[in-house]
């Protein structure tokens, strides 16, 4: 139960943050009314997430993530974006590296939550991509920021952060698309990598 609700709920918030973020958006139901946030979390969960879940005793996972997305998407929670952003260093080793570890270790495609991991360091360089300045947005604010910054040049430099990635950081497969993503989201912006992962 718990590493269902850990992976596939908070897990998801940090998979709807990040790009909406970066996207200006504010409240949580107006990341999931965006077609390419929305596609993104559906895809990711589909196909990275939710089958590194193991089967949980008279729970249907694919139910659950719906009622996930439906609670998202209820204007009257008024949840915002910038809480699901807040915190990622704690966040993304709990909710987000083990199940990119689990899929490595089983030679299955991490191609969304490095896209997803991509999001969360082009979060923390502390400006959206229409310049807006994000404001510090965690414990270790200046630090990830100074590391995302290097990470525009040397994206290893992210994955260099062993308190964070551990042994996931230095996976090849992984380290690659991180970089192709990264890369991506810089010269072309987040809607243009979401499209190009929806093959949209």
């Amino acid at each position: 139960w718990e590493l269902m609700k850990i992976r596939i709920l908070n897990g998801g918030h940090a998979v709807i943050a990040y790009p909406a973020g970066l996207m200006d958006i504010h409240f949580v139901h107006e990341a999931m009314e965006n077609p390419l946030v929305r596609g993104f979390l559906e895809k990711v969960e589909a196909e990275e997430i939710i089958p590194a879940v193991p089967p949980v005793p008279g729970t249907d996972l694919d139910a659950y993530f719906a009622k996930v997305a439906e609670r998202c998407a209820n204007p009257k929670i008024g949840d915002t974006v910038r809480r699901l952003c807040l915190d990622g260093s704690n966040r993304q080793p709990k909710f987000i590296i083990p199940t990119i570890a689990d899929r490595i270790a089983q030679g299955l495609s991490v191609d969304g939550l490095a896209l997803e991991s991509a999001l969360w360091c082009r979060y923390c360089a502390g400006v959206t991509d229409s310049g807006q300045v994000i404001e510090a947005n965690d414990p270790n604010w200046d630090q990830l920021r100074d590391t995302a910054q290097r990470a525009k040049e040397d994206p290893s430099a992210w994955l260099a952060m062993s308190d964070i990635y551990g042994a996931t950081g230095r996976d090849p497969v992984f380290a690659a698309a991180f970089a192709e993503w990264l890369n991506h989201l810089w010269q072309q912006g987040t809607e243009s990598a979401l499209r190009t992962y929806l093959g949209r």
